[in-house]
Order: C-alpha cells, then structure tokens, then sequence
C-alpha cells in the first residue's frame, strides 16, 4: 500500500537531544523535511508563524495561517505546509522523551494545558503582550541549538520549558486546564492507548480493562474533559485512519478494512458511513473537510 511518505527525524546532532528548531526559510533545504507534498513525522512540531500567509493542510482540513499563530502537529498527523516567500518564523520538532524530559518539570496544570493544545485544539494565537516573551526565549533556543556550548541540553530543555510555560499560561487565562491530576493522567492515557491500538481495540471495556477503571467512569471522564464520550473517540480515530489511507494513499476499501482490523469490507462500509455520515466510495471521490475533534480549533 502507498501511502504518505512518514519523514522520520533521524539525523540528531546529538542522540540525547532529540529536538531541533529552525527558520521557516531553512526547510526547503533540510534532509528531514518535505515542503512539497502532504506527508507526515514520528515527532511533534510547532510551528511559529510571526510574519506572512499561508496554508496548513492537516488530516484534510485547511487552515489558514497567518501571523503570531501557533500550529500543534502529533506524530501520524497527515500535513502539508504551503508558505508565501516572505513568510517569517520558526518550526520547533521534539521526540516524545524530549517532551517527557520538559513534563517532569512542570505542575499538572501546566501538563494539561499542554496536552489540551496538542490532543484536542490545533491553533493558538499569540497575543501581542506575549509576543517579545516568547521571541526572546526562541532567540535563545536558536543560539543554544547552533553552538555546541557546554551545558546545551540542560540550557535547550529550560529553554523549551519556559516556552511551554508561557502558552499554557495563555491558554488556561482563555480555558482554565482541568486542575484534577487523576483525571488528567487518565485522560491522556487513554488518547495515547487508543493512538497504539485502535486497529485492534475498538470497544471502551477494552480500554477500561487496561486502565483499571470501569466503561462507565471511564466514559464519564472523557467526556467531562474533552466533550465527547470514550466510544466516539475510538470510533472517529478509526475513521480518520481511513480518510487518511483514502486520500493519501493507493488503496482500496478493502484492503484499507483489512488495515484497520476489519475482516468483512461490507462491515466496515457499514461503519465508516454510520460514524462519517458518508459513504466510503463516495468521499474517496470528494475534497471533505474533517478533523478528529470537531470544535472551533482557532483560539482567539
């Protein structure tokens, strides 16, 4: 099956620092990256859009991207990043250790917020108040990245984690972050399981099992935290593998089923309609707009 080309981020510089930070003009020429065509990481990336216009293509919807606004990629995201030649900013790309190494740091509210950007919103902008903090602290990683000074990865990841300090500071003046710790973990425990494993696992109880909590708390908390209950979330991560296979890759419905651990195609059609609203072959046909969480994903 072809699919969308997965750009691994291979080429550290230094294997216990699993991150990079780069000018926006710099990507034509980078190894690591593609701008020409829709693709995707086995990293996160920010994207710090400061000054111009352009397009972000992310699992079939379009964003338009404008200056101090800030674009959140997980890894598997399908994307393509169309930018004017005047376009000013920077791409922030980090492992999950790296982020992992940062969140130790932080307090749980911090953690959430964090999580909330990358998991359920896509987009922030940037107020003008918080413009100079933030471009003091990337100034700061640029020169830190660049040099091998002694203490560079201590420096990088304090650096970073102010950064991250500062957009959830942002973001919990515009949505306070669920403050409960319990609630959080489980939460993100459960986004990041059904991430590895909803090929095979399809049902909450299986999840619930693995959690040690019941279907219905487990239901509860999801949905009090990201609106919308355990099984709509399986169920719409599923399809958006599908949309993604179906529109970046050379596959048919069958084999796409089979990848998604469907042994009847006919069941699949079946499911793919009821949850999406449209028929398989049809949107295989069609440019639809869609997004795994489907909410105002702009933060004014």
């Amino acid at each position: 099956m072809k699919q969308a080309k997965l750009v691994p981020m291979i080429k550290f510089e230094n294997s216990k620092l699993p991150f990079k930070i780069k000018s926006l003009q710099w990507l034509p020429g980078d190894e690591d990256e593609i701008v020409s065509s829709a693709h995707s990481h086995d990293y996160y990336e920010m994207v710090w859009i400061q000054k111009g216009s352009g397009v972000l293509k992310a699992d079939l919807q379009e964003h338009g991207i404008g200056s101090d606004q800030l674009y959140f990629l997980k890894p598997g995201q399908v994307h393509q990043l169309e930018t004017d030649a005047e376009m000013e900013g920077f791409v922030l790309s980090f492992t999950d250790s790296f982020l992992k190494m940062v969140e130790q740091e932080f307090d749980w509210s911090c953690q959430n917020a964090l999580f909330q950007l990358f998991a359920i919103k896509n987009v922030l902008r940037i107020r003008e108040e918080m413009v100079t903090e933030l471009s003091e602290v990337v100034a700061d990683m640029v020169k830190e990245f660049n040099h091998d000074y002694p203490f560079r990865t201590q420096l990088l990841k304090n650096y970073f984690r102010i950064f991250l300090i500062y957009l959830s500071r942002q973001y919990e003046e515009i949505g306070p972050a669920v403050k409960q710790s319990r609630e959080t973990d489980l939460v993100r425990s459960f986004i990041s399981m059904v991430d590895k494993n909803y090929r095979e696992k399809k049902m909450v109880a299986d999840y619930a099992a693995e959690l040690l909590v019941t279907p219905n708390y487990l239901n509860g908390i999801i949905k009090k935290n990201t609106g919308f209950s355990a099984g709509h979330l399986i169920r719409e991560r599923v399809v958006l593998e599908a949309k993604r296979l179906a529109r970046h890759s050379d596959a048919g419905m069958k084999e796409i089923a089979y990848s998604l651990g469907f042994n009847d195609s006919g069941h699949f059609s079946k499911f793919f309609k009821s949850v999406s609203g449209k028929n398989f072959s049809d949107f295989k046909k069609e440019g639809i707009s869609y997004v795994l969480y489907p909410q105002q994903s702009l933060i004014a």
